[in-house]
């Protein structure tokens, strides 16, 4: 997550949306990079209405903007789904090595799901708080340039985006029938993408 104080702009940080990159250029001109422990990293909506709308309404920032960027949700599974493939996981319940991307969605689409499978929702992540607190600016993942041009207009600056914690490429190949499954099951989460711009 990445405040912007003057810009009165946070970012967060939406798993597997590039925020890696985006904490490599823009760290430097954040007033505040929560970086660890990735529970605050990574905190969703509710955790910031919790834990830093208070602190920074009670400083005197009540029109704190939020921004995320969400991405189309097979693919975001993929990029779980190959993170999860990397050596330092091997042998662990987190790890989605011998297992296919079809089993790894399958999996995700349970009820109760595996640990390699349990990578949480992003329409869940940016899900609006009843107090009014939401997500004022929601970014498709794959409009780089739209997210680039809106953050160096707010902020002021020009951004050069490396690339960062790329994943190995895997077969992300889905049966008709588990894409099925998973966009009834997560229709919340196809609907936050086509909503995003």
């Amino acid at each position: 997550m990445l405040v912007f104080w003057k810009a009165r702009l946070v970012l967060l940080a939406v798993p597997k949306t590039g925020t890696s990159a985006y904490e490599a250029a823009l760290g430097p001109h954040a007033s505040m990079s929560v970086l660890d422990p990735p529970e605050l990293k990574h905190a969703p909506v509710y955790r910031y209405n919790r834990f830093f709308r208070p602190m920074f309404e009670k400083i005197g920032a009540e029109q704190m903007e939020l921004m995320a960027v969400v991405r189309e949700p097979i693919s975001w599974l993929g990029s779980w789904y190959r993170y999860r493939q990397r050596d330092f996981l091997n042998g662990k319940p987190t790890s989605t090595r011998g297992i296919s991307f079809d089993d790894f969605v399958e999996a995700y689409t349970r009820g109760e799901r595996p640990p390699f499978a349990n990578v949480g929702s992003q329409a869940k992540f940016v899900e609006p708080r009843p107090n009014g607190t939401e997500v004022t600016h929601l970014f498709k993942y794959e409009t780089q340039a739209e997210i680039t041009g809106f953050l160096e207009a707010r902020l002021g600056l020009t951004l050069d985006l490396p690339r960062q914690n790329v994943s190995p490429r895997a077969d992300l190949a889905l049966s008709p029938e588990t894409e099925a499954k998973l966009r009834r099951k997560c229709a919340a989460d196809f609907e936050l993408w086509t909503r995003a711009r």
